[in-house]
């Protein structure tokens, strides 16, 4: 199959389970799985379901974030998200969403965000466009930071880990004095969508799961956006974190982290 007909397939499958997505919000948390981190019965549900689809009419394995499965650095594998906004969706808020994406020697070639809370399906291929609701979209423009509002990850800021919370902290003080337009929707797949269709001017995303990740990732690059972890690197499968956003307005972000890090860096040390 080429990647239109497999385009076409996982936006089937995704459209098959959306009622059921609806129909569940509000679900109590079922598994625990971590500090603040816990599933759904509906993020078990609507893993096995739409695992079985994409397996049965398309042949290719597929990774969820519940039951897992192939590695993905090589050969080629769905990624799914059945929920992404756990949190938001087990209270009612409809900022959550589906995520899809196919990875081709760990690179997503293409990416579904499905906001059925909202009415909204964002997908394309690598090479672009980006479709909302089967219309395409207009391909990213050159912006600047001071005009763009700007997604931010949650943080605690007493948090240790990869990326201390204190960094967060010190990064979004930063960040408030170059846009006055900060958002923090609980949703990386709403964050990355909405860079890839121009509402956002760019997202700051601290996890590194590829399933959170991949899907708008493959939205954003189909845009013509910019897309790396927090240190410039062009993002992999592999990456800690993502930068994502449109073409100049990516460039600021990345110098402003920067500053902020040498900043960090030069208190700790003190």
């Amino acid at each position: 199959m080429d990647l239109a007909e497999l385009l076409t397939i996982a936006s089937d499958v995704l459209d098959a389970a959306a009622p059921r997505f609806v129909e569940g919000i509000g679900a109590p948390s079922a598994v625990q799985k971590g500090r603040n981190d816990f599933a759904t019965a509906l993020d078990l549900e609507l893993e096995r379901f739409v695992s079985e689809q994409l397996a049965r009419r398309t042949g290719i394995p597929v990774h969820g974030e519940e039951f897992g499965g192939p590695q993905l650095t090589s050969g080629i594998a769905w990624v799914l998200d059945p929920i992404d906004g756990t949190f938001n969706y087990s209270q009612g808020h409809p900022l959550c969403g589906m995520l899809l994406a196919l990875v081709r020697d760990g690179v997503p070639v293409l990416g579904l965000t499905w906001l059925p809370m909202m009415g909204q399906r964002y997908a394309a291929v690598a090479g672009g466009p980006v479709f909302l609701n089967g219309k395409p979209l207009p391909p990213l423009e050159s912006g600047k930071l001071s005009d763009s509002m700007i997604a931010f990850g949650s943080f605690n800021i007493d948090g240790a880990g990869r990326i201390p919370g204190i960094f967060r902290f010190n990064l979004l003080g930063a960040l408030s004095r170059l846009s006055g337009r900060l958002r923090m929707h609980g949703s990386t797949g709403i964050d990355l969508a909405y860079t890839a269709s121009g509402v956002l001017g760019g997202a700051v995303v601290y996890g590194h799961h590829p399933w959170d990740n991949a899907a708008g990732v493959a939205l954003v690059r189909a845009a013509g956006g910019v897309v790396t972890d927090l240190l410039g690197q062009d993002w992999t499968i592999e990456s800690g974190s993502v930068l994502a956003a449109a073409p100049g307005v990516h460039e600021e972000l990345l110098d402003m982290i920067t500053v902020t890090a040498d900043r960090v860096r030069g208190e700790v040390s003190q």
